[in-house]
């Protein structure tokens, strides 16, 4: 365990090294052959997040955050589902150049992309009805520099970006139902918990992945 509290062993996948180097590759993939690449958690994550807002009723105009957007694909597909006022952040240029190209392809040149750090966020980005995780808060658990500390950094970005009683769509590989709420309960009130795939083994169920709606208190 590494005698780290929460279990998890340092991995170059919470560094910014490692994702600018693999986002060069992609861009340079792209290039190549017009593939967007890797989606995180699949196509059925993307279902499955637009599916809880629009079962929320969410408005066509709310304003959403993709935090780490990576490539943009998510982006995409909000926007062709009909959100006119998406933005996407990311701490790699690599990525921001790579998701610009894709909306550029898409024919998606409303969908705003902007070189950001969650942990260091810019006073303009604030405001957000949605904010949209899948991936990004699991590889800062990762950092081999402090990661515990930039958890707690994390929470508090997002509690500024998102006006009150703003909702916060979570996907997760490293985190249980009740890790997430501990990490996130202080200001985020659980919603729902949303269902995915379940896999048995040696008599017992349980989830790859972990699917959290929350709200913030305030």
């Amino acid at each position: 365990m590494g005698g780290r509290e929460d279990g998890f062993e340092p991995s170059a996948l919470g560094t910014k090294e490692h994702w600018d180097a693999a986002y060069e590759h992609e861009l340079q993939h792209f290039d190549d052959s017009g593939d967007a690449g890797e989606i995180w958690f699949g196509e059925e994550s993307m279902s499955r997040l637009i599916g809880w807002l629009e079962k929320q009723k969410i408005p066509l105009d709310s304003c959403i955050l993709d935090i780490g957007t990576g490539n943009g694909v998510l982006l995409a597909e909000l926007a062709k589902f009909g959100y006119t006022d998406l933005v996407g952040i990311d701490y790699s240029a690599s990525a921001i150049r790579l998701s610009k190209k894709i909306m550029e392809k898409e024919g998606l040149p409303q969908v705003k992309l902007q070189v950001e750090d969650i942990l260091n966020p810019s006073d303009e980005l604030s405001g957000f009805h949605v904010c949209i995780d899948k991936g990004t808060f699991d590889a800062i658990s990762l950092n081999p520099e402090n990661a515990a500390e930039k958890r707690k950094h994390y929470v508090k970005s997002l509690h500024r970006v998102l006006r009150p009683k703003g909702l916060f769509l979570i996907t997760s590989c490293n985190w249980t139902r009740e890790e997430l709420l501990n990490e996130f309960g202080e200001g985020f009130l659980l919603l729902e918990e949303l269902p995915t795939s379940v896999f048995c083994f040696g008599g017992k169920t349980g989830n790859n992945v972990t699917v959290l709606a929350l709200q913030k208190k305030i």
